[in-house]
């Protein structure tokens, strides 16, 4: 779909259903709210899709493969070819973040959105292999990132059509904590220093070196703040702007989307600023242990679920909160309600 049409035909999430559902919460058999914000979120997922009641049994995870030509700064452990290795294990459902979607009874999806080498079976969206160094310039035309976001919508739109209920997302590129710390920057307007993290496992050395490649990319192409494409153009990557696309569609679609780590969080961050309904459709999964991680969900006035220090990505977050979904839902349908039980329903005191 368009870019435009997709943003213009975005409304905003059905306010009578949820009412209805916390009208059913209240009537559930136990102490009233004592889910918490589990309550909340199974409230926010019958306004998502217009009905009170719903399942989430078909869970999909779309894993968003991409490389950043970045990591020439030295700004990783690995090169390149470990996001093709690690994609490779998303094929064969062998990474930890795969056994954990398989113990959550989560699909798996992988997608190639920008690696910069083919998988045979992989599939494909992607208009270039890899970006450009953003140490040097561009990392892609602004073209390629809205043809990228556009492609990523129409898959929301294609896996709701097969019965998907819910998107989670995640991603996998060698060097993308430093593009998502760029864009963070930039639309946050925070220092890189106080935003740009260790990644997977950074001496203090190169940490300082990731600071002063994200200062030097963002000086170099001067992207422009209140342009989310242009930001995601000029210092992100493939992967952010795809993630950016999960999000838009699922607000198109109706489909409620997962965020995981700082990477999938700027990406939503970028499509709220897009469009502003887009937050209805999005749900918080952890609090990443990289700097920027509670900046970016406090920026879209979300709390997170879980606080274990999780940084693993690949949609590790989204995954681990499926259980308490399950569970809450579960409660929501299937436990009686005071109508039915001899006992007074608890009031509302508060």
């Amino acid at each position: 779909m368009e870019l435009e049409l997709a943003l213009k035909n975005i409304k905003n999430t059905d306010e009578n259903a949820k009412s209805a559902s916390e009208k059913r919460w209240l009537s559930v058999v136990k102490p009233l709210f004592s889910l918490g914000r589990l309550e909340n979120a199974v409230s926010q997922i019958a306004a998502i899709k217009g009905k009170p009641f719903f399942s989430l049994d078909k869970k999909t995870l779309i894993l968003m493969c991409a490389d950043n030509g970045v990591v020439a700064e030295g700004i990783s452990q690995c090169g390149q070819e470990v996001t093709a290795i690690v994609a490779k294990s998303f094929m064969e459902m062998t990474s930890a973040a795969c056994v954990m979607a398989k113990r959550a009874g989560v699909e798996v999806l992988p997608i190639d959105c920008g690696m910069a080498t083919d998988i045979d079976g992989l599939r494909r969206i992607k208009t270039a292999y890899g970006t450009a160094n953003i140490a040097k310039g561009p990392a892609m035309m602004r073209e390629d990132c809205v043809t990228i976001i556009e492609k990523s919508i129409d898959i929301v739109g294609g896996l709701k059509n097969s019965g998907s209920e819910i998107i989670l997302t995640g991603e996998m590129g060698i060097g993308n904590t430093t593009t998502s710390a760029a864009v963070t920057a930039v639309l946050l307007n925070q220092k890189a220093e106080n935003i740009t993290g260790r990644g997977a496992g950074l001496d203090s050395e190169s940490l300082k070196n990731k600071i002063r490649v994200v200062e030097q990319a963002i000086n170099i192409n001067s992207p422009n703040p209140n342009d989310p494409i242009d930001v995601i153009s000029k210092v992100g990557g493939f992967d952010i702007a795809a993630m950016t696309g999960l999000f838009i569609g699922g607000a198109v679609h109706k489909v409620p989307v997962v965020i995981d780590g700082i990477i999938s969080s700027v990406s939503a961050l970028a499509a709220v600023r897009l469009n502003e309904k887009v937050s209805q459709y999005i749900l918080p999964s952890h609090l990443s242990n990289e700097p920027a991680g509670k900046l970016l969900l406090e920026s879209l006035g979300l709390e997170p679920f879980i606080t274990c220090g999780m940084f693993l990505g690949e949609g590790s977050g989204a995954v681990a909160l499926m259980p308490l979904l399950d569970m809450a839902l579960d409660v929501y349908t299937k436990v009686g309600t005071f109508d039915n039980w001899e006992h007074e329903a608890y009031k509302v005191l508060r």
